[in-house]
């Protein structure tokens, strides 16, 4: 405080007023330039009284304690906003490495799925292969049997009618005799 009050009257003294003090001097109340400098020192002394310079001093430190306040509360919430930006990275890593997790079983499952299927419709082909080749296999015996048993009974009517035609009594009662040991022989 005590050193404004010397660099304003320094200041005055100074001034180019002194030296244009004109025909009464400086210090006369006719002076512009001695009622403008007496109006500044008492405004000078109202603002001391009422401890304007203590109540500016007091705002100002108010005031920047306040920028200070809300600038920790900024570095806070930035800070707060970091952390929270990082947790928020690695849930998304993770979750992205889940995700490839997720995508590489679901691949190595289909591929499996995919291979099994197809040993599945291999079999499927061979079981059912297998089951055709019995059923040909079964026809053609079928089918044989048929054919021979055909085979007897043309056979066999083509040698009653050679032999009816051939055979006169005799040699039939022979065959008949002849007939009858031979079933009695396997029979027995």
């Amino acid at each position: 405080m005590k050193r404004l009050i010397m660099t304003a009257a320094f200041a005055l003294a100074a001034s180019p007023a002194w030296a244009a003090g004109g025909e009464y001097g400086f210090v006369s109340l006719r002076n512009t330039d001695f009622i403008v400098l007496l109006g500044f020192i008492v405004f000078i002394g109202i603002l001391l009284y009422f401890k304007v310079p203590g109540l500016l001093g007091k705002m100002l430190d108010d005031r920047a304690a306040g920028i200070q306040s809300e600038l920790d509360e900024a570095k806070a919430l930035r800070e707060e906003a970091q952390t929270l930006l990082a947790s928020y990275e690695r849930k998304q890593k993770e979750v992205q490495e889940q995700a490839d997790r997720i995508v590489k079983s679901a691949k190595d499952e289909a591929k499996t799925s995919a291979e099994q299927a197809k040993e599945d419709i291999k079999a499927s082909v061979a079981r059912r292969l297998a089951a055709a080749e019995e059923q040909i296999e079964s026809a053609k015996d079928a089918a044989m049997r048929d054919v021979q048993a055909q085979a007897v009974d043309v056979a066999i009517g083509a040698a009653r009618d050679v032999i009816a035609k051939q055979t006169d009594a005799t040699s039939a009662n022979k065959l008949i005799d002849d007939a009858i040991t031979e079933v009695g022989e396997r029979l027995h």
